[in-house]
């Protein structure tokens, strides 16, 4: 079970400084401070340029903590108000733009991811940003490191990441996501395959069933391939009983045969994303 977790932010990031100097508040001790073996706790650190690139962040400091959480800006080009989840990586085989390894993802936990996102949602409604679209986001960008991880975001514009209500729902999630967090053996972990990067319907099965979901391949990943889908697997940080596909986000007949060729060839069960129960 993860009992030390580590939130990091970019001095350079509006969000990411909302979120993490309202969490200040929620802290337990201070860095130094001694608590019970038992007992969850998390420090906030701060670092001078972006955490998208491995090499701006002190991988020894890291290695002390068992999980690490970004707290970042989110943009997009339709400068949508919104608060989003999502494990990094990076699934393109050439030098990335922003940060990570080419064809390299991070550790995710998917009932970490789970529980963090439902509770994401439940704040942002307890503090009326009903203009902000909570979403899991496909698994994108850096950094690279050796530790189970995601990001926290909020979007799209200078206006949301200096919005004191998001910067405190976020914020609160973090923390209580952490203090809640509970090891759940009766969820099914499960990778994502297919689908647009804003993930709706693996959003509705995060919230309303009980699949926990770790890495998120898009639909306009192309082709997906045996290398990514074992990335994702490896790199799910649960045992991975199945991966779900996005039967009419996946393309043409010819790239759902691909997928479940890949799938049957590497004997990782699958289900269609419809014949999942809710």
């Amino acid at each position: 079970m993860y009992k030390k977790f580590l939130i990091l932010a970019s001095k350079q990031d509006e969000a990411g400084m909302n979120i993490a100097t309202q969490l200040l508040q929620f802290r337990k001790a201070p860095v130094s401070g001694i608590l019970l073996q038992e007992e969850k706790f998390f420090d906030v650190f701060f670092v001078e340029n972006s955490i998208l690139y491995e090499e701006n962040l002190d991988l020894d400091k890291l290695s002390e903590y068992d999980f690490v959480i970004f707290a970042s800006k989110h943009k997009s080009e339709k400068h949508e108000k919104s608060l989003t989840v999502h494990a990094p990586g990076n699934f393109y085989f050439e030098e990335p733009k922003f940060g990570g390894k080419p064809g390299k993802v991070c550790k995710a936990s998917a009932i970490f991811q789970k529980q963090i996102f439902k509770k994401l949602k439940e704040n942002a409604e307890k503090s009326a940003l009903k203009k902000y679209n909570v979403t899991l986001e496909a698994t994108h960008h850096g950094p690279l490191i050796n530790k189970p991880c995601l990001f926290i975001e909020i979007g799209s514009t200078e206006i949301e990441w200096k919005d004191k209500r998001a910067g405190f729902a976020v914020a609160k999630t973090i923390s209580e996501a952490i203090e809640q967090f509970k090891e759940n053996k009766y969820h099914e972990i499960v990778i994502g395959i297919g689908g647009p990067h804003y993930c709706p319907e693996f959003n509705k099965l995060q919230l309303d069933s009980n699949v926990a979901i770790s890495h998120v391949i898009p639909k306009y990943i192309s082709p997906i391939t045996e290398e990514m889908i074992k990335e994702v697997w490896k790199k799910t940080d649960e045992e991975v009983d199945f991966a779900i596909v996005d039967w009419n986000g996946l393309g043409n007949a010819e790239q759902r045969q691909k997928v479940i060729d890949v799938l049957e060839e590497i004997k990782l069960p699958w289900k269609k994303l419809g014949d999942v129960e809710r």
